[in-house]
């Protein structure tokens, strides 16, 4: 697929210049899958990465394993959540997998120092090395082991494809986004898991459905509300300080869920409209997904006025030089314009 066909969505000026753009699509769909907004080629297949973790988290809460274990908004905001291992986020994992039984050792995510500077330099200043638990997925990773002891599943090697585990993660977001599970083709992501090549409007319906669950399966309708009431509640586990989906959510409110997903993936969930997002920045920038994302809830009247005087920064996205000077800034164009 050429990417040639996809409208440039963000531009990049410095000076009276337009220095850089950003091609890109995106789609908003409805829970029956009718299109509310398409631009670019929806249908062909994006990795959703970590964008669909609200989705992949339903089997934590509809498994029964939440209440089993005494769980609560926090951990479900973990297990959606790409954090930037702060130090709330690490101990709050850490106590989680204490409570389940098990240790750190038994997260199969892979270790990388924080994403959030301050703490990774306080890390290092403490002469500390990273864990499982700083990995951005950490909160993830605890959700699939708390499903894994909930229902006495052998956890080890729970990444892999043909896991129990996994077999039933991949069944709850096919059937959330109308795919067939067994022939959904993969790759493995960041964290070791499978991240399953989905069409982008697929991927839409998914977090509509997440949204407007109400055509669900009672049990399924429960976990998709608890999960968007928890990522509303507990914004700043889902990213962390200064992040993009928790100043969003911060400044919106229960009217939107939003997830980010790696190459310049995002997906929203919108309540009170009963519609979900799904978009891609095809040169996989972050800064031009999340001005894109900002855009279309914007064009959707859910990025406001009160909004905008909330988290000002989210919609006129300013470039710096080395001493603070603005020199240029990010804009919506084409279509989003």
């Amino acid at each position: 697929m050429s990417t040639e066909a996809h409208p440039i969505l963000v531009e990049a000026t410095r000076g009276e210049r337009v220095e850089s753009v950003h091609r890109g699509r995106l789609v908003v769909v409805d829970s029956r899958g009718d299109s509310v907004l398409a631009i670019g080629d929806v249908d062909s297949a994006v990795y959703p990465r970590s964008a669909v973790k609200p989705l992949q988290a339903l089997v934590l809460v509809e498994s029964g394993a939440v209440d089993a274990f005494g769980l609560g908004d926090r951990e479900i905001a973990l297990a959606c959540a790409s954090h930037g291992g702060e130090p709330r986020h690490v101990e709050l994992v850490g106590r989680w997998i204490g409570h389940v039984g098990l240790s750190p050792a038994a997260l199969e995510c892979g270790v990388h120092w924080p994403y959030h500077e301050a703490s990774q330099r306080q890390l290092a200043a403490l002469g500390g090395e990273p864990t499982t638990l700083h990995n951005n997925c950490s909160g993830k990773h605890a959700g699939f082991l708390t499903v894994a002891r909930h229902l006495g599943i052998d956890h080890s090697d729970y990444v892999a494809a043909d896991h129990p585990l996994q077999r039933l993660v991949r069944a709850a977001l096919a059937e959330m986004c109308d795919l067939d599970a067994e022939s959904l083709p993969y790759g493995i992501d960041g964290c070791a898991i499978p991240t399953y090549a989905m069409p982008l409007r697929a991927v839409a319906l998914g977090m509509a459905r997440l949204a407007r669950p109400d055509d669900l399966p009672a049990g399924r309708q429960q976990a998709a509300r608890r999960i968007c009431a928890a990522m509303s509640a507990e914004p700043f586990l889902v990213a962390g300080s200064g992040r993009y989906c928790t100043e969003l959510m911060t400044a919106l409110g229960p009217r939107a869920v939003v997830k980010t997903g790696a190459e310049g993936v995002y997906t929203a969930a919108l309540p009170e409209l009963g519609l979900g997002v799904a978009l891609k920045c095809d040169d996989g920038a972050s800064r031009a997904a999340e001005l894109m994302m900002t855009a279309v809830l914007r064009h959707l009247g859910v990025f406001d006025r009160e909004a905008a005087t909330r988290a000002p920064a989210l919609e006129r996205v300013v470039i710096r030089n080395r001493q603070g000077t603005e020199v240029g800034a990010l804009r919506p164009t084409g279509p989003l314009a």
